[in-house]
């Protein structure tokens, strides 16, 4: 059997959006309370495509409508047998949309978004998830854009022993 069965599979996709040299975050706030920032995505859907779900999702989120990706930039793992997840995370670049800003998350997990330099975006991540914020920053900071999978073990069972491994 390998590390992963009987954990619950996430399949998620994330979107990068740049406009004049700043990059769209939103402001979640998470069903135990916990509020960070990441960029925009979501879940995908049974029948949806990681690219069809990214649009939805982007579109729901944020109200923006867009027109294509390109990628994947990058690719995220997380395996957190003690929370019994797996996460699988596909974030790509638009290349293009419109629109104006607006929050209207059918979830309720979208709170705020916003476009940001790159120190407002390193300094608003400090809070999110390692595995959120290092392939996010190593993409704007280093250029990271070849598809490559950022590996995570999540140990632990909540927030007192929680302990985060990059593999």
């Amino acid at each position: 059997m390998g590390e992963t069965d009987g954990l619950r599979q996430w399949a998620v996709a994330g979107g990068v959006l740049e406009k004049n040299g700043r990059f769209l975050l939103v402001h979640n706030r998470r069903r135990n309370g916990d509020l960070d920032w990441s960029t925009p995505g979501g879940v995908i859907d049974e029948g949806e495509s990681v690219l069809e779900a990214l649009t939805r999702e982007v579109a729901e989120e944020t109200g923006l409508a867009v027109s294509g990706w390109s990628g994947p930039l990058y690719r995220v793992e997380v395996t957190a047998p003690g929370y019994g997840f797996f996460l699988q995370v596909e974030a790509h670049r638009a290349t293009g949309f419109s629109g104006e800003i607006v929050i209207d998350d059918p979830d309720g997990i979208v709170i705020a978004a916003d476009f940001v330099d790159l120190d407002e975006a390193r300094e608003r991540l400090e809070g999110a998830s390692q595995w959120v914020a290092e392939p996010m920053l190593e993409h704007l900071v280093d250029g990271v854009a070849d598809g490559r999978l950022y590996s995570y073990r999540l140990d632990g069972s909540g927030p007192d022993d929680r302990r985060v491994t990059r593999l």
